[in-house]
Order: C-alpha cells, then structure tokens, then sequence
C-alpha cells in the first residue's frame, strides 16, 4: 500500500511559522501554549466561535462527518481566511491519540480539506506518542512532557474550581478574573520554576488558598455532572457553551479533569498486551508512567483534602472499582470504558445530574455513554441522566429545553430531599425534648 505523503514541519519552519491551535480546554491549552513557546514554537490558540465555523467546515467536509471534526477544520480554514495570517508562514496542530476515532482519522480529512480550500501547502502538525507520524521541527521531550502534565494538574485544578465558585460568587465575575489572574501566573511559573513537583505542590496551595478567599453565598444549589466525548465535553464551541449555560440556570457544574483521560489512554494499552499479548516490552515502562501519574494525582487530591475548603476528585483507582461490574478495561474506543465510570464516579460523589455529551451518530459514545444509561440506573435509582447530541443541524434551543427539563427534575428532588430532612430533623429535636424531660 502506497504510505500517504504529508508535509513535514521542518526546522526552518520553527523559527518562522504561527502555529495554530484548535480550542478544546481554553485554560489548560492556555498554559500548553506557554511551555510551546519556552521551547521555541510560536503558538497561537484559536477562540473564534459563531455560525460561520460551523459553515465553514461544512464548506469543506462532508455533513456526515462527526462534529468535532467539523468545527476544527472550520476553525483552521476560516483562521486561514481571515487575513490575519499569512498562510505561507502558518502551520496547524491536530491532537491524536492514536486510538480508532476522528483524533487519530481526521487528520487526513483535514488535509484534504485544506487542499479543496486552496492551502495544500500548509503543514499539519500531528501531536501524538503513538508514534503515528513525524516532524524533524516538531519533537516532544521528556523535560517538555513533563512540564506537559504539571500543566494538566493546574489546568485541572482550576477548571474544578472555578465551578465550586463561580455559582456561589457574591461579586459577579470575581473567580473568572482569578482564574485569568493565575492561568497567566501558572504559565509563567512553568518557565521560572523548571521542573519540580514539589514547587507544584506549593502552587496549588497558593491556587486554593487564592480561591478560598472568593466570598461566596451558603446556599445549596443543584450539582450537574458533565462527561461525553472529550471534545464536547470539554469545548465551550463543541457543546454551545454548556457549562455557562447550567452556571445561568443556577447550578454547579462538575467536570472531571484531564488526567484521567491520560490515565485511561494507558490503562486501554496495558488490557491491550494483557488480553492479546500485543507489545510486551512496554508494559513495564506504562505500569510505570501510570502508577506515577497515579501517585502524584493521590498526592493533590490529599492537598484539597487538607484544605478542607473545595472537593477534591476521585482517585482513578476508585473510578475503575466503580466499573468493573458493568464493563471491561479492553472497551476502550473513543472514552470507553471512562465514560460510563465517570458517571458512577459523579454518582459516587453525590452528583445524580448527568449530562452525556456526544456528538450526532458517534459510534463509540453511543455505545458507552447513552447505551449504557439503563444498566447504570438500574443499579443506580438516584441517577438522572440526559443524553445531549450537538450537530451542525441540531437545534440549540431542543438541547437547552431538554437541560432544563432535566434541572426541573433535579430541583424537585432537592426540594424532596430537604423536605425529609427537615422532617428528620423535627423528630430528632422532639425525641431529645422527651429525653431532656
């Protein structure tokens, strides 16, 4: 089979070219960006949204394709268009995980994309450590690794907590303002700093100390999972704006981070060699890298714990005790086997509103996520679950209804609840009055 050719990034493009970016994780993306540019690439992260990106991609790629491709290639192309760039110094970056979905496929969509619009010259970068392609320009170090993954701590970090403050806040737009504050201050420590977990450490307690500070109401609010596919899970253009959205309607919203993501990336190769034996010799070296991930997780979660002011997130040793009843490690395309643990983890935590992201006809999360919504409230009656497609042709009105049919649910059961605690509660002090006399 003849091996697709693809223009490479070379060295000379380094010193020269803009690399854009597609908007997934605004904050933490933020703070990649910065670790990039201490190392020499000039990066630049596209937040443009509107109906014209949506156009855009349909312009190029097929209406059929999944949305999430859609968008990134009508965010690239229309970047492109705008005359802000000059396409012939300009490169792109595709994130791939190497895994049997539009992350590792659509790359080439792209390109053909881009080709239709009049920019075949324009290199696309794949970032991957699948070894899926190669850049002489573009090379992923250990040291930059490293500081890869402090940056997905603080990026986690802080999109937990501006959703334990933003909801409560008594000065409108107080967190958002901190969170830009220290996104900045983080991405410059990045390069001051060098590589130190224990300087991580301490600046996740000046974050939390930072966000403990925020005057916030006592009020109890209504808690609203969100898992689904990693793009519009994540992604204020892939999902409308959804977190928002829930934070306008009054309630709390709970994402969980990055790093499981990473985390279930190498827990899906190491069922790889355990169930086919594909790839022995690196096993030991991803138990490794996993149970080091792991401890530095545990050591951050023990740091809100003794903060006492936040919720910490689930060790993902506990998220996978949580499914093994209902699915095995070897389900691992698209989210997989996370999706459905990261419900019973939000369940688990008192966070029966879920959610589920995904894009129209995904396959993969279809499967996992709205497939297995019945077997999960089977063994879980508190769980109240919404499954939400987002397309190019699907109404964003029909998708906030159905959020707010679902909120309606989940206030109603709030207010039951509290109702038999206050109920619980008179009997209590009535008993104690009989026991006092």
């Amino acid at each position: 089979m003849e091996e697709r050719k693809y223009i490479p990034f070379t060295e000379e493009m380094r010193k020269e070219y803009t690399i854009l970016v597609p908007n997934m994780l605004p904050r933490h993306f933020k703070i990649f960006l910065k670790i990039f540019e201490d190392y020499g690439y000039k990066m630049e992260l596209l937040e443009t949204s509107g109906h014209r990106i949506i156009e855009t991609g349909l312009k190029y790629v097929h209406n059929d394709t999944c949305y999430p491709a859609i968008l990134v290639i009508g965010q690239f192309i229309d970047a492109l268009n705008s005359g802000k760039y000059d396409p012939h110094k300009t490169a792109l970056i595709l994130f791939q995980t190497g895994g049997g979905c539009r992350a590792s496929n659509y790359i080439f969509l792209l390109r053909k994309a881009l080709e239709r619009a009049g920019y075949d010259y324009v290199p696309v970068i794949s970032l991957n450590l699948a070894g899926l392609e190669k850049h002489p320009g573009f090379k992923l170090t250990v040291p930059m690794l490293h500081r890869l993954f402090y940056g997905i701590i603080y990026g986690d970090m802080l999109l937990s907590l501006v959703n334990q403050c933003k909801p409560y806040e008594k000065n409108k737009g107080q967190t958002e303002r901190l969170a830009d504050e220290l996104t900045a201050l983080l991405a410059n420590k990045m390069q001051t700093e060098g590589i130190s977990f224990k300087k991580v450490k301490q600046n996740c307690k000046m974050i939390l100390s930072r966000f403990a500070e925020i005057p916030r109401k006592k009020e109890e609010k209504v808690k609203v999972g969100v898992v689904g596919e990693i793009y519009v899970k994540y992604s204020p253009l892939g999902n409308n704006n959804l977190e928002q959205f829930l934070t306008d309607e009054g309630a709390e919203v709970v994402v969980p981070g990055l790093l499981d993501f990473f985390m279930y990336c190498i827990v899906s190769n190491i069922s790889d060699i355990e169930l086919y034996g594909l790839h022995k010799i690196r096993k030991p070296a991803l138990d490794f890298v996993f149970k080091y991930l792991q401890k530095q997780q545990n050591e951050i979660i023990g740091l809100m714990k003794a903060d006492g002011n936040f919720t910490p997130p689930t060790p993902i040793s506990h998220t996978m005790e949580l499914i093994k009843d209902f699915m095995g490690f070897g389900t691992k395309m698209g989210e997989g086997w996370l999706l459905p643990a990261e419900m019973l983890e939000l369940n688990d935590e008192g966070v029966h509103n879920i959610v589920c992201t995904q894009p129209f006809g995904c396959l993969p999360n279809h499967i996992c996520g709205k497939g297995m919504m019945k077997p999960l409230k089977e063994k879980n009656s508190d769980m109240n679950i919404v499954a939400i497609d987002y397309d190019s042709g699907a109404s964003k009105v029909n998708q906030e209804n159905r959020i707010k049919l679902m909120l309606s649910n989940a206030r109603a059961n709030l207010a039951d609840k509290n109702r038999e605690n206050g109920i619980l509660a008179e009997k209590e002090k009535k008993f104690q009055k009989v026991l006092d006399k």
